[in-house]
């Protein structure tokens, strides 16, 4: 138990090694399913459900302990200090792929048209692949990513960023209405942010389908195409965990937890969702626009 001068230690718990093994066994899992074993399926499944269930078991005692006073200003500061380690965390993993297409589309494929080795006539397009052309989108010299369309804009992904800006603003609504003690409005705010989140994953699973059965566009096809889908199915990945949070969050706000000076599990989740809609924002514009 926490109070006014000590930081609350917490007991020794079995999640962590939990959340370790079922990791582990998702991931040997899954390095046994690209080898062709037959286990691989089954062991990514049990690694899974092994984690979920830590998850559950770990939060909920969580909640509990918050709830019943047992931490303290200084524990708050650290659970703030580690949300904003991880966002950052997330930040640069989304930079790295972010910094890939950059390089692909601006610096690679220009040099692969243009740029001179030794001297005039002799470039590394001459050299190398005297038919490629330096355009984007591009399947790679010698059209080894196959005939595709590339993604617009409009349709889908403009919904999608109108969906994902709109939930932004219910999440900011719902924080609002519990800062006002205003349960009412929490509960229909993070209802519809879960709402507008899970129709965004619906629609980007149209989206692929489209792309995949009408566009000819795969994972395969050159360096737009594995960019494409890297960068827009890690986010949509990251919008069902967001919406799976919020879930949990609104689940919690029904059942009377929160309060205006004690409800950080909200305020995380709307951190973690509004970064969200960050990164679909320069999605959109480097993705599909550019």
């Amino acid at each position: 138990m926490s109070t006014n001068t000590a930081y609350y230690i917490p007991h020794k718990a079995v999640w962590p090694v939990l959340a370790t093994g079922g990791l582990m066994i998702m991931l040997a899992g899954f390095a046994n399913y690209l080898n062709g074993s037959s286990i691989g399926s089954g062991m990514m499944l049990t690694g899974f459900s092994v984690f979920i269930l830590m998850l559950g078991a770990w939060f909920s005692l969580q909640a509990t302990e918050s709830e019943s006073g047992m931490y303290n200003h200084g524990v708050g500061i650290s659970y703030r200090m580690g949300m904003m380690w991880f966002i950052f965390s997330e930040v640069m993993f989304f930079a790295v792929f972010f910094g890939a297409l950059w390089y692909a589309r601006n610096i690679s494929i220009p040099a692969l048209g243009e740029i001179e080795l030794t001297g005039p006539g002799r470039s590394t397009h001459n050299t190398l692949w005297p038919a490629f052309e330096a355009i984007w989108p591009t399947n790679g010299p010698g059209n080894v990513g196959g005939h595709f369309e590339p993604m617009g804009a409009f349709g889908l992904p403009l919904l999608n960023t109108l969906l994902l800006l709109t939930s932004g603003v219910t999440c900011t609504w719902a924080h609002h209405g519990l800062l006002a003690k205003n349960r009412e409005q929490l509960i229909k705010g993070l209802a519809a942010t879960v709402a507008l989140g899970f129709i965004f994953v619906a629609c980007q699973a149209l989206e692929y389908h489209e792309a995949y059965s009408e566009m000819g566009l795969t994972l395969g096809s050159g360096i737009y195409g594995s960019t494409f889908f890297m960068l827009t199915g890690f986010h949509g990945f990251h919008v069902c965990v967001g919406a799976i949070i919020l879930s949990v969050v609104l689940f919690r706000s029904w059942k009377g937890h929160f309060s205006p000076e004690n409800h950080f599990a909200f305020e995380a989740a709307a951190w973690y969702w509004h970064f969200v809609d960050v990164v679909w924002l320069g999605l959109f514009i480097f993705v599909y626009l550019l």
